[in-house]
């Protein structure tokens, strides 16, 4: 139905023999056409979370759905409409991009074409050259290239920039942007915070398995978490920390000589390592 949610968890979790919980008890929706920000250090429990919901790794409690579908349980049908972007590339090293792309092209009923995938990720130059010799930047947007090829209704990014240099970071987010504007529910997980904050609407940042806080890009952390931070040094060289939605009324306000003043604005960076980074 078009007005649910396009992906659906709730109470979500994986618990390994080990006794390890990777995932504990883990709720979000995300929306039809919203790019999704999942966060968290590594071992918080975001590509477990991204392999259940592909249908790539079993759950041990909750529920998830996606496109209204279990994924553990999804007919090819389903799996038509998802589009992924592993952490690990999984391409035949011994063809070229162009007969890797020409290949998929056959598994999708509402493919793009081969050519509006070399020009979107860039890869027209190296549209004859095997996949083995590709540099791991180059690797990565053919990967790129084959989570979108089929127009997926969702389209899961697992750490979909590593390797690129800033100008393919760039690019890349230009075709995300692209993919968006189609309609697209995209499921984002990234450990470059700028990177969130440019391509997603909301996020959730998850840490030992625990969903911390789920929010609007903007908005996550709380407005506390936000507040800007004036530090300054005084006359006798002490430094003094101060948080104040009112810098600039603070300062003119203040009596005293503020030395090396700074008022610093948290980033979603800020904010992310504020959460996260004790752990």
């Amino acid at each position: 139905m078009p007005d649910t949610p396009a992906i659906e968890v709730r109470n979500l979790a994986k618990q390994y023999a080990t006794g390890k919980r990777a995932v504990d008890d883990v709720s979000f929706d995300i929306h039809r056409g919203e790019t999704f920000a999942l966060l968290g250090p590594n071992g918080a429990g975001k590509t477990t979370t991204v392999e259940i919901l592909e249908g790539y790794r079993s759950r041990t409690g909750g529920d998830v759905r996606v496109l209204g579908v279990d994924p553990a349980h999804a007919p090819r049908s389903h799996r038509e409409r998802i589009g992924i972007v592993l952490q690990t590339s999984a391409e035949s090293p011994n063809v070229t991009v162009a007969e890797q792309l020409r290949h998929f092209t056959t598994l999708y009923p509402r493919h793009r074409s081969v050519e509006e995938l070399l020009d979107k990720t860039g890869l027209g130059e190296q549209r004859n050259t095997r996949i083995a010799r590709l540099s791991g930047g180059q690797r990565r947007r053919v990967d790129v290239a084959l989570g979108i090829i089929g127009r997926p209704e969702v389209l899961f990014l697992d750490e979909p920039t590593t390797g690129f240099d800033p100008e393919a970071r760039r690019r890349f987010w230009d075709l995300i942007d692209e993919v968006k504007r189609e309609g697209t529910t995209i499921l984002l997980t990234t450990h470059y915070l700028d990177e969130a904050a440019q391509l997603a609407d909301r996020a959730a940042v998850v840490a030992d398995g625990k969903l911390l806080d789920i929010a609007p890009i903007d908005e996550i952390g709380g407005a506390e978490a936000r507040t800007p931070l004036i530090r300054w040094r005084d006359d006798a060289g002490t430094q003094h920390e101060e948080r104040t939605q009112h810098a600039t009324e603070r300062i003119r306000q203040s009596t005293t000589p503020m030395h090396d003043l700074e008022v610093i604005r948290p980033s979603l960076e800020d904010v992310y390592l504020g959460m996260v980074g004790h752990r």
